[in-house]
C-alpha cells in the first residue's frame, strides 16, 4: 500500500522547510527534500530557496548535486550485484590481492616515539567485506589528524579526483581491529572497474541506473546538468554563510569523454535527489525496482546489507573525534548523546541500533554526504527520504534540525495513520 501524506502534514513540512531559507538572512540557502515509499510512490517533496546564496536561480527539483558519499550506497550495488555473479568475493584476501596488488602492498602508518611517523607492514589481509564497512584500515585525510599531519607539507586532498590522494595513502590502523571511515568504497569502485573491464560510469549506467530509469546521477555531469548545478557553501563558526568555489572541480571541468577519467567510488556522483530516492525505493522493496519492475538485487544481498557488519566494534555516538580538517567537516559528536548510544555498520551505510526520536525503526540504514546531505532507509516501516544541500563543513545544525522536523512530520502522519 502506497503511504500518502496528509495535506495537513504535507503544508507543515513545507513550511518547516521555507522558514529555514526565505528571508534576506535565510538560515539555509537551499533545500530539496524527498520521501518515498518501498512501492516507489513519493510520499513527500519540496524543493526550496536558491540555488545559491542572493543568487537568482531557485532551488527546484531539478538542481544538479553533488552527492558525495551518498555515492557509496550505489558503488556496494554495484559490488554486490558481482558478488552474486560469484565474480567477487567478500571473504577472500587472496582473490582481493591478485585484482589489487598495492592492496597487499600497503603500509600501516603509526606514530613514533618522538612524534614522527613509521609505516608498518600489516598483521592480516584486507579483505572486500573489511572495504565496505570500513574495517580495512583506510582513513580519509579530512578526518584522520593523523594522516593529515603524515602528508604535510604537501597535503592529501580527499576530493582532487586524483587517484594518487584518493587511493594510495597508508592505512590508519591495522585490517580488522576497528572501525575507521575512509576510502575503502573508492577501492571498491576500482575493484568493480577491474573485474568487468567497465569503467564505473559505464558500470552504473548500464547495471543499476539505466535499469532503475534514473537519468541525472553520474561522475561526470554533462553541459545540461552543469548549468543546474547548485552552488557550494560555507558556513562560519558564528552561523555567517558565503558562496565558495567547489569543493568536488575535477568532474566538473572540461574533459576528453573518449580518454579514460577516474570514478571516485566513495564520492564522486552528481545528480538530483528525486532520482537517488528510486535507489532507495529499490532497497525498501528488497532489490526490486518498483517503478521499472527489474531487479537490481536479490532479496538476501539486500538483508546481509542490513546486518550489522560490526557487531564487536559499535560506534559509540557520543565519543569525541576531532576533525582533521574543520573547514571541511565538524568534530563529533555533533550534538551530545547518550554515552550508551551506539550505531552499527551494513555494506557501506549506517545502521540504527535503537528507534529514533522521529520514528525511523531500529535497524535503518542511513547515511550522508560531506555537504549536508542525509538519506536513509527504514525497511521496517517501508519508508525512506533523502535531504540535500549544499552547505561546508559537514554536520551542519541547521540541515539536520529541517531534515528531523521534516522527518517526524512524515512519520507523525503516514506511519502512525498506517498503525491506526
Amino acid at each position: 500500500m502506497a503511504l500518502r501524506l496528509s495535506v495537513t502534514a504535507d503544508a507543515a513540512a513545507r513550511l518547516a522547510i521555507d522558514r529555514r531559507t526565505s528571508g534576506s538572512s535565510p538560515q539555509i540557502p537551499g533545500i530539496v527534500y524527498c520521501a518515498v515509499d518501498k512501492t516507489g510512490n513519493i510520499v513527500f517533496q519540496h524543493a526550496s530557496g536558491q540555488t545559491g546564496l542572493n543568487q537568482k536561480p531557485p532551488m527546484t527539483m531539478d538542481t544538479t548535486f553533488w552527492l558525495a558519499s551518498c555515492t557509496k550506497l550505489i558503488t556496494s550495488i554495484a559490488c554486490m550485484q558481482l558478488v552474486e555473479q560469484g565474480k567477487l568475493a567478500l571473504d577472500d584476501s587472496v582473490q582481493l590481492e591478485l585484482l589489487a596488488p598495492e592492496l597487499k602492498r600497503v603500509r600501516v602508518l603509526e606514530r613514533d616515539e618522538n612524534n614522527g611517523f613509521r609505516l608498518n607492514r600489516k598483521e592480516r589481509s584486507i579483505t572486500l567485506r573489511m572495504l565496505l564497512n570500513h574495517t580495512s584500515g583506510f582513513g580519509y585525510a579530512f578526518e584522520d589528524i593523523k594522516l593529515r599531519d603524515w602528508s604535510r607539507p604537501v597535503g592529501i586532498d580527499d576530493f582532487s579526483g586524483n587517484p594518487n590522494d584518493v587511493l594510495h595513502g597508508p592505512l590508519v590502523s591495522q585490517p580488522g581491529t576497528k572501525f575507521q571511515y575512509g576510502v575503502g568504497l573508492d577501492w571498491v569502485g576500482t575493484l568493480v572497474e577491474r573485474v568487468t573491464g567497465l569503467s564505473l560510469e559505464e558500470y552504473f549506467q548500464t547495471f543499476i541506473l539505466r535499469p532503475l530509469d534514473i537519468k541525472s546521477i553520474t561522475f561526470f555531469p554533462c553541459k545540461e546538468s552543469k548549468a543546474t548545478v547548485a552552488y557550494m557553501h560555507s558556513r562560519t563558526a558564528d552561523g555567517t554563510l558565503s558562496i565558495r568555489d567547489h569543493l568536488y572541480r575535477y568532474p566538473l571541468l572540461p574533459y576528453n569523454p573518449q580518454e579514460y577519467h577516474f570514478c571516485m567510488g566513495g564520492a564522486g556522483c552528481f545528480g538530483k535527489p528525486v532520482e537517488y530516492c528510486r535507489i532507495i525505493a529499490t532497497i525498501l522493496n528488497g532489490g526490486l525496482s518498483p517503478n521499472t519492475g527489474v531487479r537490481i538485487l536479490k532479496p538476501e544481498t539486500v538483508k546481509e546489507m542490513f546486518t550489522d557488519q560490526i557487531p564487536t566494534f559499535p560506534r559509540y555516538c557520543n565519543v569525541s573525534t576531532p576533525s582533521g580538517k574543520p573547514e571541511l567537516a565538524n568534530p563529533c559528536p555533533l550534538i551530545p548523546c547518550a554515552d550508551d548510544l551506539t550505531e552499527g555498520w551494513g555494506l557501506s551505510f549506517s545502521l540504527s541500533h535503537t528507534k529514533s526520536a522521529t520514528g525511523r525503526a531500529a535497524g535503518s540504514g542511513s547515511w550522508e554526504g560531506l555537504a549536508n546531505l542525509f538519506w536513509f532507509a527504514d525497511r521496517e516501516n517501508g519508508i525512506g527520504g533523502i535531504i540535500a544541500s549544499q552547505i561546508l563543513p559537514y554536520g551542519d545544525l541547521e540541515v539536520l534540525g529541517c531534515s528531523e522536523c521534516v522527518e517526524k512530520i512524515i512519520y507523525d502522519d503516514v506511519i502512525q495513520s498506517v498503525v491506526l
